[in-house]
């Protein structure tokens, strides 16, 4: 797997300069692809490596970094993933995409959904529920992986080929017989129709239909979807559907933009 380099352009410093260095670091971390080691840190932000090697001494002991197993290399640790928890809290997608997806439920007459990107995995962060008594209910704050599912791979699409890396090793030890290729030009379909669909896929019965949504900067932030029974889901329609639901994402999009 490829790395690529991984810089950060830093501001004149408007606060001690201990703490713009630790700063740097992690905003580091938030740019990588991977893992980092100390020498690439160092490299990266003009730094010694003694003074890197304090400040991952400092973030690990507060759970901000985490080396891997066998490894001199670093990774996000579980503080870090806390705090970006609370940021998703914070930006209120919530509010934002509401009566986006109210609508669209009112369109579809089936349930939709708020996911987004957490690290290395999709949580649902909203659903309205639709109105007929057979329907699909999402379970909200759940962890998926990114490798499987219409909401999973609505996102998985969008990111660097890093991340498609490690969703295929992820798949290529789940199931023996994993059809890389086919995935991956499953993958660049999305990218190219909009939207992602699952028929039967995590669940028996269960149909969905998602779309990316993206900051000003292009950067995938989540999808939504809109899904029900798979007997609902006529073939022929899911070009019909679709065009609803990536209409609703660019919406999501540009209210983010804004």
């Amino acid at each position: 797997m490829q790395r690529q380099n991984v810089t950060i352009v830093r501001p004149s410093a408007g606060g001690t300069e201990a703490g713009d260095r630790v700063a740097d670091v992690l905003l580091l971390f938030s740019r990588a692809d991977g893992a980092l080691g100390v020498s690439e840190i160092a490299r990266s932000l003009d730094l010694s490596k003694a003074v890197v090697h304090r400040i991952l001494q400092s973030l690990s002991s507060r759970g901000l970094v985490q080396t891997l197993p066998q490894t001199s290399n670093y990774v996000l640790g579980p503080s870090a993933i806390s705090l970006g928890n609370r940021a998703w809290s914070q930006l209120d997608f919530r509010t934002i995409a509401a009566p986006v997806l109210r609508a669209l439920r009112d369109k579809t007459h089936e349930t939709t959904t708020l996911s987004v990107l957490s690290n290395d995995s999709r949580i649902y962060l909203d659903q309205y529920e639709s109105a007929q008594e057979i329907k699909m209910v999402v379970e909200i704050g759940v962890r998926f992986p990114l490798h499987s599912g219409a909401s999973s791979r609505a996102i998985l699409a969008f990111l660097p080929p890093a991340r498609v890396d490690e969703a295929v090793e992820q798949l290529s030890r789940l199931n023996a017989d994993f059809n890389e290729t086919e995935y991956r030009r499953r993958l660049a379909k999305i990218r190219i129709d909009g939207y992602a669909a699952s028929l039967n896929e995590r669940n028996i019965g269960a149909a969905s239909i998602a779309a990316a949504f993206f900051d000003k900067s292009g950067n995938v932030m989540g999808s939504i979807s809109s899904c029900g029974p798979v007997f609902r889901y006529d073939a022929a329609d899911v070009e019909g559907h679709a065009e609803k639901v990536t209409a609703a994402a660019r919406q999501i999009t540009a209210l983010l933009s804004r």
